[in-house]
């Protein structure tokens, strides 16, 4: 078995096999220490790969060029959202602001630093860092990470959060991969997730953490 080979069993145990392992045992306890163990070792080994670029790590002039467009789109999804909400589940519209003010504030707090970053890290630079010769540099990379990063909502046991989590994670890819920057896709990463915990969909994606 070549490199490529090699790297795409590694790529399908990791992201796939390793998290239907997971799901089968019940997803024990919080995904938050394994994600935080899982980005500090990608982190590793990013930070010792000589062709990886350092400026991804943060990128903040990329954010200048970015957050207009981010915003116009994620305002566009926000009303969707609402909109949504209010028609099919009046009731879960604004709930967790509404019945728990307090742990809304610290979701909006910890959930980009404890969630988001680790996140990106994982399946952003690292996956597309590493498995970039068996997919290469285009869609088909994007498409890579998209799929690792839904796949793993099954741990919250819903379909709707996995076709969330696809569709954010190919809009999430592709913005890291024309900017080259953690700091710009954890943000775009951020105003999601904030918004589904903020207008009633935080349920689909709660595990006692994350």
């Amino acid at each position: 078995m070549g490199r490529r080979g090699y790297l795409a069993v590694e790529y399908a145990l990791l992201f796939f096999g390793a998290v239907l392992g997971y799901v089968l045992v019940g997803s024990p306890g919080s995904p938050i220490p394994p994600l935080l163990l899982l980005a500090g070792l990608a982190t590793i080994y990013l930070r010792r790969r000589v062709d990886f670029d350092r400026r991804s790590w943060w990128g903040r002039a990329a954010l200048r060029r970015e957050w207009l467009p981010m915003l116009r789109l994620w305002a566009v999804a926000a009303g969707v959202a609402v909109a949504a909400l209010a028609v099919l589940a009046p009731d879960r519209l604004f709930e967790l602001p509404r019945q728990a003010p307090l742990l809304w504030a610290a979701i909006v707090v910890f959930y980009p630093l404890f969630s988001v970053y680790p996140q990106e890290v994982i399946f952003r630079a690292f996956l597309m860092h590493r498995y970039a010769p068996v997919f290469g540099s285009g869609h088909w990379l994007v498409a890579a990470s998209a799929l690792a990063f839904g796949f793993v909502h099954l741990i919250f046991g819903n379909l709707l959060s996995v076709v969330l989590t696809l569709a954010g994670g190919w809009l999430f890819a592709r913005r890291y991969q024309r900017r080259g920057s953690l700091l710009v896709a954890s943000v775009e990463h951020a105003l999601y997730g904030l918004l589904v915990f903020t207008v009633g969909l935080g349920d689909f994606f709660y595990h006692g953490a994350a």
